[in-house]
């Protein structure tokens, strides 16, 4: 009893998580119409687990828990495709993006317009170094040398 009430909080709180708002409205509709199917599903596998494993020999697969197992590899595959697929597109719009960047600030500088630094945190010279403190063997400190 106590195992079920916790399950079904936890569906609760991921169906919560991922209703919150995105700036795409038709994904979002997608998103909420899928949410809804999981809750269901979710919740009757947890209230009538017997259910699941009926389905499961329905469907030809001998034990409910690896009808849950044979789903969850599924959406775990199309997460990681979903996943690769927007990580794709991101690269080409930071391609883009830093195409235009270059090419905005070469039309700056032939128009005369100052650019700004060109140095990067990478080329800048290494800062010097301060001689330790303590004195110096003789010889080394450039005072007592002697030309």
């Amino acid at each position: 009893m106590w195992i079920q009430l916790i399950l079904l909080v936890g569906v609760a709180v991921v169906a919560v998580t991922l209703t919150r708002s995105t700036a795409d409205a038709r994904h979002q509709a997608v998103r909420r119409v899928l949410l809804v199917g999981f809750v269901l599903v979710a919740a009757s596998a947890i209230l009538y687990p017997t259910f699941l494993s009926q389905l499961a020999r329905l469907v030809g697969v001998g034990r409910g828990t690896d009808l849950v197992l044979y789903a969850l590899v599924i959406a775990f595959l199309s997460y990681v495709a979903t996943m690769y697929r927007r990580m794709k597109m991101m690269d080409r719009q930071v391609t883009a993006l830093t195409r235009e960047i270059a090419l905005a600030k070469v039309r700056l500088e032939q128009a005369g317009y100052p650019t700004g630094p060109t140095e990067t945190i990478d080329s800048a010279p290494p800062p010097a170094l301060e001689p330790a403190p303590g004195p110096t063997p003789t010889g080394t400190d450039p005072a007592e040398r002697r030309p």
